[in-house]
């Protein structure tokens, strides 16, 4: 059964190819939804597929790609309400 996170990225998160790298490993793991660059700093990143591989991209996020510097990630489990079909950079 499909999953949704939301989930709000804290740290040095922004201009250093997060949300490419989000987009990598979600495409690479067949999880939609999107990452958002906030103004505050944060980048929001909402996904969506099976527990265990929503569990594998959390771990690949809350590392991110080598310049960030990912201090916590705010996570919230749901249901899907909106089904996302791809991965969008916002």
């Amino acid at each position: 059964m499909k999953k949704e996170i939301y989930c709000i990225v804290h740290g040095d998160v922004q201009g250093v190819f997060f949300r490419q790298f989000a987009k990598e490993k979600a495409d690479s793991l067949g999880v939609f939804g999107y990452a958002k660059n906030m103004e505050d700093g944060t980048v929001e990143v909402v996904a969506q597929g099976e527990e265990n591989v929503l569990k594998t991209f959390l771990e690949s996020i809350s590392v991110g790609p080598e310049n960030a510097q990912v201090e916590s990630l705010n996570v919230m489990w749901g249901k899907v309400e909106e089904e996302y079909t791809k991965f969008d950079q916002l």
